[in-house]
């Protein structure tokens, strides 16, 4: 039997939750997720784990924050001053915002904690860190 490889086309089913069972997504209950094998359609997770797959099969893989949105980088959390922060927007915790980085690049952070006028900023993708217990099947191979 073919075995899903880096360039087919296939078409799966899954479920991925989180370490402590939470939902994070599903095909449960809408139609097949199709996509092409290295083409970054998806999670990294997913196209690793359905490499070597075959019709049919049904596979449970521990995904590590390196195939989901990557680890957890305390290089990218920072402290400024609130009037650093545009006057119009209100600063509270769990705000997400989008700064300049460097000429015509941006980044997203979210606000983790403010303390009088220094508001520290994340700029670690809000599920960075995180692994997922992810249950695919793979449908059909094209």
């Amino acid at each position: 039997m073919t075995k899903a490889k880096v360039g087919d086309k296939v078409m799966v089913h899954y479920r991925a939750a989180f370490e402590d069972g939470k939902m994070y997504d599903s095909t449960d209950g809408r139609p097949p997720f199709e996509f092409t094998i290295g083409q970054r359609m998806t999670l990294p997770g997913l196209e690793n784990a359905v490499v070597g797959m075959e019709e049919g099969e049904t596979k449970n893989v521990n995904v590590p924050p390196e195939e989901f949105y990557g680890p957890y980088v305390e290089d990218v959390i920072g402290v400024v001053n609130r009037a650093m922060l545009p006057p119009e927007i209100e600063p509270k915790v769990g705000l997400r915002l989008q700064t300049n980085v460097e000429a015509g690049k941006t980044s997203n952070v979210t606000i983790t904690k403010i303390e009088g006028d220094n508001i520290t900023l994340d700029g670690n993708h809000p599920l960075a860190g995180k692994s997922l217990v992810l249950k695919v099947k793979l449908l059909e191979i094209f």
